[in-house]
């Protein structure tokens, strides 16, 4: 079997022809089945993110192999091949396998060593697999792929360095206070990148949200969002004399707070600490106020100096990860080399098997006198006799197979035994097996399908339909 992967993702497609090849999770049961029924594929995986979306089969023959996917995503998108075959990749085999390994390990994504594509990829294959279109391939090298993930992020902690201004502030936040729970953030100015900041805060504990706002309505807006409270400018000082932390953001030509404002507040404060985050350009905060006592400020060029040297440990535990991916492919091809060793085993056995049997019969034919006891004998014999003369060779081409040249080593044993009766035989019941199963499975889909229109659709519009 071949492995392949196609796919369009942020690196080559940008986000007007993503947008267009997005699966529904509701739809995805059915695209699984409709992709296993594809010619050729014999197992599959679909992963969709909003970075990427991506096609894992295994594949009997890789003759057109691309051709049937890029059908496939042209009916099931409803999209013509001509509108995407320029972002389209493909990926064969050993390149495909690495790319999975990559993607899943987070090194392919837009933040590299994040963790959630983990999860997705987790999620995708789980589901795969609970629709029966996943088989031994992708049930270990999903397998695989997610266990060296989970390992990789553990051993190299790529994930726990922040790389993005507003989740590095957070991470700041937290080296002060410890934890989050019951501080009251205030938020000036209401923009996006106080929005991702407050997003961060919240889902690290931060359970009291105050947003303050020249335009009331967008402060509402926000605070709402966050189950918080908006106010207006002009009670800024009282706001800040409760306040944990301060994220400023505003379009503000000038200082919206000064060194001589702060410091009244901070007498009533009574040493509490003060943590502010200036991540405006200009500048919000009066940059004095970072030399008064209990008050730790931080500007945006404060903090993009912490992502990129948290960048540059990511690359580091990256090049750590790349180590370990060579490492997985080398184990995964080892182990894929003897997956075509059973078939032709089964098939040599099979083969030796109908042998011994004729063989009896003509011997009963030729030696009717012989009773049920010696029969048994006889047969007990001769069939120890055939399994002693298979033993070595099923010994040596399980060897064989595991090295660089075992593909020819097993065409070899396949020729010499002449066994491509056999093995035909075996491919012809399976492949009839998989198109039953696929039958099936798609009828089950459709059935689902219908079912859920049924509970959505009233019964009268039905009747009428």
């Amino acid at each position: 079997m071949h492995i392949v992967v196609a796919g369009l993702n942020y690196r080559k497609a940008p986000v007007s022809i993503r947008e267009k090849f997005t699966f529904a999770e509701h739809d995805l049961p059915l695209a699984l089945q409709e992709l296993k029924a594809t010619r050729s594929v014999m197992e599959c995986v679909v992963v969709g993110t909003c970075n990427r979306t991506e096609l894992y089969v295994a594949v009997d023959t890789q003759h057109l192999c691309g051709h049937h996917l890029r059908t496939f995503i042209e009916k099931w998108f409803n999209v013509p091949k001509e509108q995407f075959n320029q972002y389209l990749y493909i990926y064969e085999n050993e390149q495909a396998i690495e790319h999975l390994l990559r993607v899943t390990s987070g090194l392919d994504s837009m933040v590299i060593g994040e963790t959630q594509i983990l999860g997705q990829m987790r999620d995708a294959f789980l589901l795969a697999q609970q629709l029966k279109t996943t088989g031994v391939l992708f049930n270990t090298l999903f397998k695989q792929a997610i266990t060296m993930a989970k390992r990789a992020h553990f051993e190299t902690g790529i994930g726990e360095n922040p790389v993005s201004v507003s989740y590095a502030a957070v991470e700041l936040g937290k080296r002060i206070f410890g934890s989050y729970e019951n501080k009251k953030v205030l938020i000036i100015g209401a923009g996006k990148m106080s929005e991702l900041t407050v997003k961060h805060l919240r889902s690290s504990g931060a359970s009291k949200v105050i947003v303050v706002n020249r335009t009331l309505s967008r402060a509402q807006e926000l605070a709402e969002r966050f189950g918080g409270v908006a106010s207006t400018m002009d009670k800024l000082s009282l706001h800040l004399e409760e306040a944990d932390i301060v994220i400023s953001s505003t379009g503000s030509a000038g200082y919206v707070l000064t060194a001589e404002q702060v410091s009244c507040i901070l007498q009533r404060r009574r040493s509490r600490p003060l943590f502010m985050m200036d991540i405006a350009v200009p500048r919000d905060l009066d940059p004095r106020l970072g030399d008064m006592p209990n008050v730790f400020l931080y500007d945006i060029d404060n903090l993009q100096s912490l992502v990129n040297a948290h960048m540059e440990e990511r690359h580091k535990a990256a090049v750590q990860i790349e180590e370990m991916i060579k490492t997985e492919l080398a184990a995964f091809e080892q182990w894929s080399r003897t997956l075509g060793i059973s078939p032709v085993i089964q098939a040599l056995q099979s083969k030796a098997s109908v042998i011994h049997e004729e063989t009896m019969d003509s011997l009963m034919k030729k030696l009717p006198e012989l009773d049920e006891r010696e029969l048994k004998v006889i047969s007990k014999l001769t069939k120890s006799i055939v399994n002693q003369m298979l033993r070595d060779p099923i010994v040596r081409i399980k060897e064989m197979a595991a090295e660089r040249h075992g593909d020819e080593a097993l065409e070899m044993f396949t020729k010499i035994f002449a066994l491509e009766e056999q093995l035909d035989g075996q491919k012809q019941a399976e492949q009839e097996l998989r198109q039953r199963e696929a039958e099936a499975a798609q009828e089950r889909a459709k059935e689902d399908l219908l079912a859920k229109v049924r509970v959505s659709v009233p019964g009268d519009m039905l009747a009428k339909a």
